[in-house]
């Protein structure tokens, strides 16, 4: 029945505009509210991020709850001690540490040590009845080892500062310098954010140049980096409000520098760039701002929702180091939001003009990647295998991965701490500050000794002191030190001392091997290396399922976009293609040393698996990033015409210059830190470098066209019609 049949006027009410064009459309007419709001909300941000920056914290790499933690604990609780937290090297500037009067101002040097505010322990080689593990092979340095209860943020930022240069100042007689675990990262923090500050300094004037060589115009160039900024200082004053609930390492402040930048002149660089589309089309400047954020608008949504998706995965790990990552990441993704798609919006619509390129040129539907798609659709089995063979090439390196612990090679052969563990390596034989400690509740001394025995005839362990005697080889070599290794009743521990090769070459299977004695007695294995070893244990073991967590959320959100199946496994696909390539460069170049003269590192033929997991989750983000920056404008180009080759053709035509020139502009951003003193900052900057290029050239450029001429209709299943355009 028609409306004249019905006597009923036929409706003839346009259909209602998209939610985001209506927001661009306000954003218009609201634009110097919004924009003045946007300033006193930077303002705002601008002193909560001050407080942020200043309330992070100092973090260990620890597994909470783990048997080396409840070692740790019962260690502390029932007999008052624990593992030493640094060491002090003493040198005598004269003769040997055994000498008379180096020997006195040792001992008054162990004393003054332990009564210094803040330690609770201060013992040597002195006052330990002379250990050869705590003696040097020549016999020129000594070692005080010293325990500092608290968290990081109390030890590092409050006894050390205080205590380092008060004893390290020496005298006639003695050269001290520090060193140890805590004194490593202490040194480490402030380098690592002078490198961040260093890079970022050279990183602005870059970006700023490659993006006018793009623009061609110097607001159009300025805009990305503001917004870049506006992204860093609004995610930081995000995370003063996470800090009332958690706490936030302190190297999420590098996190928020690095990713706030590349985020806001990606997310701008599309918004920019079709609000030129839709000028140069002939819209008015109204619609063109309206157009942009309807399109560009939603990519950059769908592009921070699958960032923050791949980040939030960190939340399953419990440590609190990898959680700060995803707060900060999260934090400046919606900084990089607001930015994109509130601020810019209203600045494009004050003044935009100065934004548009003083020539126009013509579309060119036909164009280098036009082009480049089709040779590739033609032939894609060609294009696409030759591309896939090059990727696994340069992943291969990746098969090889070894997970280790990170020490004080991280810094700079320069650094103080680092100068200190390389004597030690060099001249002591065992590494007693490091020793494995094992805690039991209830022991009696005879069990003890056997047991003692048996562990020191352990390959890699110089000693073990227990309160029966200290044992080398299976031999007693000393005696027992009950007042030391006993407690009130029963309980009583052991420390099981290796030797400094084995501790360098691999201090988790040391651990390993020290578990699988056989104890005559219930006991915890605790100390530094089995810290370690539970700490990568744990991040290890957790693995498979932020691999899942990161592929299912990511699967949603692409499903969500594109309605498609076939498409999010595609991406996915060709994102762990990306990854891979990634590791490998970091395996070749960090694990197994190649570039090392170059870049300034040393290799320890292992990578500590925190910075890898942190890496894996960024990378993954900033590879969908692209995916969906490239899928939103093929999944355009296919509403409209139905046409799966040509929309592919046509979409990598639109936007691949951008993604290739935004890709080039964050990956440059990230090699910045290749020049890092602190091998951490450089292994993230050379892997993500490698990985956003990879991904904006050869992935996006040759896989995606060539995956989906192959699966043709298939693509879009279940949907196997492309939705009416919107009139």
């Amino acid at each position: 029945m028609t409306a004249v049949g019905t006597g009923l006027r036929p409706d003839r009410r346009a259909p209602a505009e998209p939610v985001l064009r209506r927001l661009g459309h306000l954003l218009v007419r609201r634009r110097r509210l919004v924009l003045s709001l946007a300033l006193v909300l930077l303002i705002g941000a601008g002193v909560l991020a001050a407080g942020a920056a200043s309330g992070l914290s100092l973090a260990r790499f620890e597994a909470p709850g783990s048997e080396s933690d409840r070692a740790q604990a019962e260690l502390t609780e029932r007999f008052g001690t624990g593992s030493p937290d640094m060491i002090f090297l003493v040198t005598a500037r004269a003769g040997t540490v055994d000498d008379p009067a180096v020997e006195a101002a040792g001992r008054a040097l162990t004393e003054r040590v332990g009564r210094e505010e803040g330690v609770a322990e201060s013992a040597s080689y002195w006052t330990r009845g002379k250990p050869a593990t705590l003696r040097s092979a020549d016999g020129r340095h000594a070692l005080i080892v010293v325990r500092i209860p608290g968290d990081a943020d109390h030890v590092r930022a409050q006894v050390l500062p205080r205590l380092v240069p008060e004893i390290t100042a020496g005298d006639d007689l003695l050269q001290v310098r520090a060193g140890g675990g805590e004194e490593v990262f202490r040194e480490t923090v402030p380098l690592a954010r002078q490198d961040f500050v260093r890079a970022e300094l050279v990183i602005f004037p870059l970006a700023f140049v490659l993006l006018w060589l793009y623009q061609r115009r110097a607001m159009a160039a300025l805009v990305p980096i503001l917004a870049g900024v506006y992204a860093m200082v609004v995610g930081l004053a995000l995370l003063s409000g996470v800090l009332l609930v958690a706490e936030i390492s302190t190297f999420a402040l590098n996190l928020t520098l690095a990713m706030g930048l590349g985020l806001g002149i990606d997310y701008c660089l599309f918004v920019i760039q079709r609000f030129r589309e839709e000028s140069a089309r002939g819209a008015s400047r109204a619609d063109a701002v309206a157009g942009a954020v309807e399109h560009a608008g939603k990519t950059v949504l769908f592009s921070g929702l699958t960032v923050a998706a791949s980040l939030s995965v960190l939340f399953a790990l419990p440590f609190d180091f990898l959680r700060s990552f995803a707060y900060a990441g999260i934090a400046v993704v919606l900084g990089g939001l607001v930015a994109a798609v509130i601020v810019l919006p209203a600045a494009l619509a004050a003044f935009g003009g100065t934004m548009l390129p003083k020539r126009v040129r013509p579309e060119r539907p036909d164009g280098f990647w036009h082009g480049l798609a089709t040779r590739v659709m033609r032939r894609p089995l060609v294009f696409g295998g030759l591309a896939t063979a090059l990727l696994l090439l340069l992943a291969s390196p990746f098969l090889g991965l070894r997970f280790g612990v990170a020490d004080d090679r991280i810094l700079p052969p320069e650094a103080a701490s680092r100068q200190t563990q390389e004597v030690i390596r060099q001249f002591f034989p065992a590494e007693e500050t490091d020793a494995i400690q094992l805690v039991s509740r209830d022991a009696a001394t005879g069990d003890v000794s056997a047991y003692a025995a048996s562990l020191s005839r352990l390959p890699g362990v110089a000693q073990v002191d227990s309160a029966a005697g200290s044992y080398a080889a299976g031999a007693r070599v000393g005696d027992g030190d009950q007042a030391r290794f006993q407690s009130q009743g029963r309980g009583t521990w052991l420390s099981v001392v290796p030797s400094a090769a084995a501790l360098a070459d691999d201090p988790v299977r040391l651990v390993e091997a020290v578990r699988t004695v056989e104890p005559p007695f219930e006991v915890l294995v605790g100390g530094y290396p089995a810290e370690l070893s539970d700490y990568r244990s744990s991040v290890v073991d957790r693995l498979p399922l932020v691999l899942a967590l990161m592929l299912g959320v990511t699967f949603v959100v692409l499903f969500l976009m594109t309605r498609s199946v076939v498409i999010p496994v595609k991406a996915t696909i060709l994102n762990v293609l990306s990854l891979g390539v990634m590791f490998g460069a970091i395996v070749w170049i960090f694990q197994d040393g190649n570039l090392s003269g170059l870049l300034g590192f040393t290799p320890t033929g292992t990578l500590d698996p925190s910075i890898p997991i942190l890496m894996l989750c960024v990378a993954y983000g900033l590879s969908m990033d692209y995916e969906v920056f490239l899928l939103s404008r093929i999944k355009e180009e296919y509403d409209r015409t139905g046409d799966t080759e040509s929309a592919v053709a046509t979409g990598l035509q639109s936007g691949a210059p951008l993604i290739t020139a935004a890709g080039g502009i964050l990956a440059l951003s990230f090699a910045a830190y290749a020049t890092a003193s602190v091998t951490f900052v450089q292994m993230l900057g050379v892997g993500m470098a490698v990985a956003v290029l990879v991904d904006a050239t050869v992935i996006r450029a040759v896989l995606v066209p060539s995956l989906m001429r192959l699966a043709g209709p298939l693509n879009w299943w279940p949907r196997d019609r492309p939705a009416a355009p919107r009139r």
